[in-house]
């Protein structure tokens, strides 16, 4: 399963967001496979015309599938810490199962937070940032170069630094970023008791 490989896409009322950031990772992670010749997204897509949708590209060197799922976004109040020194999702694989077993561990949180060498990297379906008063920070290490964490590095609202997990209790604010969510704070403040 690690040779199929996805894009999660928005689509709000037929509207694609930030397909060229999805096209752009998915042109990446096949050059990384030898691939030298790529299919342009927008000829396979051909999302529901109204409601917000999840479109699910699954992908691999030979084929492409599209599906569209609707969406409701997950409430996410806490965190459970999970440390793994050796987790690699360097590329978006279909095969989640290291992330799913760590997010089995999450007991009364929400999701889950995961520490790799003492750095934060990311949630099991998000990036994260945290504001230190001044500018958000997002992690230099993450497990997956995201594509709206990609997007808001390109234009400057959000800046890569190490964030040990000792520094969490230093930081004000924290959000997820992804496809769906784009940028969602998730706690403001009371800014310990997302951790557990």
């Amino acid at each position: 399963m690690n040779n199929f490989f996805l894009e999660t896409i928005k689509v709000q009322d037929g509207k694609l967001f930030h397909l060229e950031y999805h096209q752009k990772r998915y042109e990446s992670v096949l050059a990384s496979l030898g691939v030298t010749h790529f299919q342009n997204l927008q000829l396979f897509l051909n999302p529901p015309k109204q409601g917000l949708y999840r479109c699910r590209v699954l992908y691999s060197k030979d084929s492409l599938e599209v599906s569209y799922h609707p969406y409701s976004k997950r409430s996410i109040t806490k965190l459970k810490l999970v440390f793994d020194d050796s987790i690699e999702y360097a590329k978006k694989y279909a095969d989640r199962s290291k992330l799913d077993e760590h997010f089995a561990q999450k007991q009364e949180a929400d999701d889950i937070l995961i520490i790799k060498n003492k750095l934060v990297s990311d949630t099991s379906i998000a990036n994260i940032a945290f504001f230190d008063g001044e500018k958000w920070l997002t992690p230099s290490k993450p497990l997956l170069q995201g594509t709206t964490r990609a997007r808001l590095l390109d234009k400057g609202e959000i800046f890569e630094a190490d964030i040990h997990v000792n520094d969490l209790k230093n930081y004000t604010k924290v959000a997820l970023l992804n496809a769906m969510i784009d940028f969602d704070i998730i706690a403001e403040d009371k800014i310990k008791a997302i951790y557990c």
